[in-house]
């Protein structure tokens, strides 16, 4: 399927001033390969077809968010992440009165429970709470239930035990058919809310911030325009982390970072 890149950066502003979803600034081949995913799984063969139906049908627009804003997460995913994060920054979350903590680009959730787990075996969860926002608000949804296949706990219960769980990982969960609902006493300290990266502006102060591979998708000006609305957002010594291909080699901010583990690509605001 031929598409060309006018083309795309047409559909693109369309949908900007239409729905207020900002794309432009993604990367361009992750984009291409996405709308020609979508446009061949609904046998639509032309990009000008496709811009009049997204443009008119709300429904089909919200599909495709959901193929462009793609999910790919579980619980305590990249284990060694979380057990630095146990290791190297809850003791320093502990000396605040009230933790905030941002999760950004939080998918389905898996990542967002994971955290009020780790928050809660420290004996943090209490005076803590967790604003999960997210583009794509069919995934927010799906988040804000907490009922996850239960095909998928073994591989979460492995990802658990590797994470540094001090727990029986099917305590957190009920069990019910071939599904399971995470406990409410997880649920309490979470805010689930849309934000879009792209345009949004910060909404608090936090002292950490955790947005993992999502940053992958977005140009290098998006991605410094993200970390900086990061910075902007964390309180002095609040912690960053990314995901483990993502960089602040290239950010225009990243002497204002120092390295707290340079493996895990987690962060610390210095200035």
């Amino acid at each position: 399927m031929n598409i060309e890149q006018g083309d795309v950066k047409a559909l693109l502003e369309s949908i900007r001033f239409r729905y207020g979803y900002d794309f432009t600034d993604y990367a361009e081949a992750s984009v291409r390969r996405r709308i020609i995913y979508f446009m061949t799984a609904r046998k639509i063969e032309r990009l000008d077809e496709l811009a009049n139906l997204i443009l008119q049908n709300e429904k089909l627009f919200e599909e495709f968010i959901r193929v462009i804003s793609v999910t790919v997460t579980e619980m305590f995913r990249d284990p060694s992440f979380y057990r630095s994060l146990r290791e190297n920054v809850m003791k320093r979350l502990a000396t605040y009165p009230f933790i905030k903590i941002w999760m950004a680009g939080c998918a389905t959730g898996e990542e967002v429970y994971s955290i009020a787990i780790l928050l809660k075996e420290e004996g943090l969860l209490n005076r803590s709470v967790i604003y999960a926002t997210d583009i794509n608000q069919n995934s927010l949804q799906i988040a804000k239930e907490g009922v996850y296949p239960v095909e998928n706990m073994k591989q979460h219960t492995t990802n658990y035990q590797k994470s540094g769980g001090m727990e029986s990982f099917s305590d957190y969960y009920i069990a019910k058919y071939d599904s399971v609902m995470f406990d409410k006493s997880l649920k309490q300290n979470i805010v689930f809310s849309p934000h879009n990266l792209a345009v949004d502006k910060s909404f608090n102060e936090f002292q950490l911030i955790i947005c993992r591979n999502v940053m992958i998708y977005f140009n290098q000006h998006l991605q410094n325009k993200v970390i900086h609305l990061f910075y902007e957002s964390l309180c002095p010594f609040g912690y960053l982390g990314l995901g483990n291909k993502e960089s602040l080699l290239f950010s225009e901010r990243r002497r204002e970072f120092e390295e707290v583990d340079k493996k895990e690509k987690i962060f610390m605001k210095i200035s």
